[in-house]
């Protein structure tokens, strides 16, 4: 039955004439779960930034999808890849969210058996007075079942398929903490190499720094400099020296935050490692449509399923209000002398079924439905919201990848154009032609040009990692 036609609660009258025609069909006809379908995804059909890149020569046509391609195709870096190795087997969030697949499987598991009865064996016995006075004592041994429920109206089916949905459900959570494991770790591990790029860079600049302070102290000694000369360049070092602390320390924080990652203190013997400007990632990763996240991404999938578990979940609050039938019987020996009981017991069986038919609970029954039809309602505005915060995802990241490149070529033409200026800058000044302020800029600017240029190469290589993980790809 569909959602339609259980807009009325149905009568006494109704339920009792449909009770015979259900016990006849037995187990394969009642059901009461609404009929699914898939809410519609409430975003946009395509990506803007994607349909820039579909017109890109560069990009073929048939390029593998992110999904499709497993991480150790997708990272170059062997360093890297013996890194993401290390925390899917020592992670603990991961390690959480597989131990959270195995107590859904065994909800799944005690669901399942509800529909089979339960066969227990058992030995009892009574000591008590009797009419006459007496002492007497009764022993029985059987086997037995104990309110086993007929499952006519499909109550105990809907439930075993919510508990279904919500197994696979958490197998899907588990692809979605690999998938952001797995990025992670990429990204902080960019990021420790950009520190040491950056790190390289300010070295560098410190010595320059130091050389420039040594002349400017010892022209200001012999008056050929002036006071504010020396101040600036003194300044310009201890910016230097601030920023060498700085990144000194970020470092030490991607270290420790890639440690935990990876789940262990990082090994002595780790491969060697690329250049960050030599990853060697794949940059055309097609996007495809929106509707192609709805299989690619293991969190919209994990949503759904939750959606068709409350969905489960209303066919059982709706079988709630028709009759509940439950056998209870036993087999066995029965004997007065317990010594005797398995040898010359006399035989007993006992079978008592029973029908329950809700008339008055106060509005619980109704109440469950509501409750489960508004957990419906929620579920499908989390589904709704996954696709939408997918989208959004895969649109910033599409958005970075169609500017970082222009970005980047940009900052290492002013680079360029910068160490130029500071070659003939400097020329300059020990020719006598221009003086240490024209030098002390130069400086100033070079290095804050070398730093944003070690920011974009890095900024660019997290974003193709970024791209990869919004379009699915890191689970397999």
């Amino acid at each position: 039955m569909n959602k339609k036609t259980m807009k009325h609660l149905p009568s006494a009258h109704t339920v009792l004439r449909l009770a015979p025609l259900c016990a006849a069909m037995a187990l394969s006809a009642c059901s009461f779960i609404p009929t699914y379908e898939r809410p519609a995804a409430p975003v946009a059909t395509s990506f803007a930034a994607e349909t820039a890149v579909a017109t890109n020569p560069a990009t073929p046509a048939t390029a593998v999808v992110a999904a499709d391609i497993a991480w150790q195709d997708f990272f170059k870096d062997a360093r890297l890849k013996k890194l993401i190795e290390l925390s899917l087997q020592n992670n603990r969030d991961l390690r959480v969210a597989v131990l959270a697949i195995e107590q859904t499987r065994a909800q799944y598991q005690l669901r399942r058996a509800d529909a089979l009865p339960t066969l227990n064996a058992g030995i009892t016995g009574n000591r008590g007075p009797a009419a006459s006075g007496a002492v007497t004592s009764t022993y029985t041994a059987g086997l037995s079942v104990t309110a086993y429920e007929l499952d006519f109206f499909g109550r105990v089916r809907a439930l075993s398929q919510a508990a279904q949905a919500q197994l696979l459900g958490s197998e899907e959570a588990r692809k979605t903490v690999q998938i952001s494991l797995i990025a992670a770790v990429a990204n902080t591990y960019v990021s420790l190499l950009a520190g040491d790029e950056l790190l390289r860079v300010t070295r560098e600049s410190l010595t320059t720094r130091q050389e420039s302070l040594r002349l400017t102290q010892l022209k200001f000694d012999n008056e050929a400099a002036s006071k504010l000369e020396l101040s600036q360049a003194q300044s310009l070092l201890e910016g230097a020296k601030a920023a060498f602390a700085q990144t000194t320390r970020q470092r030490a924080l991607d270290e420790n935050a890639l440690t935990l990652l990876v789940g262990q203190p990082l090994p002595a013997d780790l491969p060697a490692g690329l250049a960050i400007t030599a990853q060697g990632m794949l940059p055309d990763l097609p996007a495809g449509v929106p509707s192609e996240l709805l299989t690619r991404r293991p969190d919209i999938r994990q949503a759904e399923q939750q959606l068709l578990a409350n969905n489960a979940n209303i066919g059982a609050a709706r079988a709630a209000f028709f009759p509940r039938i439950t056998l209870t019987g036993s087999t066995g020996v029965v004997s007065n002398d317990l010594d005797s009981l398995f040898s010359n017991g006399t035989s007993a069986w006992m079978f008592a079924p029973q029908l329950l038919l809700p008339i008055f609970d106060y509005g619980r029954n109704q109440a469950n439905l509501e409750s489960a039809k508004v957990a419906r309602d929620i579920a499908v505005a989390q589904y709704e919201k996954a696709i939408q915060t997918g989208f959004r995802e895969v649109a910033d990241a599409l958005a970075g990848r169609a500017t970082l490149g222009e970005q980047l070529r940009a900052q290492n033409a002013q680079l360029a154009a910068e160490q130029t200026r500071m070659e003939l800058t400097d020329l300059r000044f020990k020719q006598g032609v221009s003086n240490a302020f024209d030098v002390l800029d130069a400086q100033r600017s070079l290095f804050a040009t070398q730093q944003a240029a070690v920011q974009v190469q890095a900024q660019q290589v997290q974003n193709l990692v970024t791209l990869y993980k919004v379009l699915g790809g890191g689970w397999k």
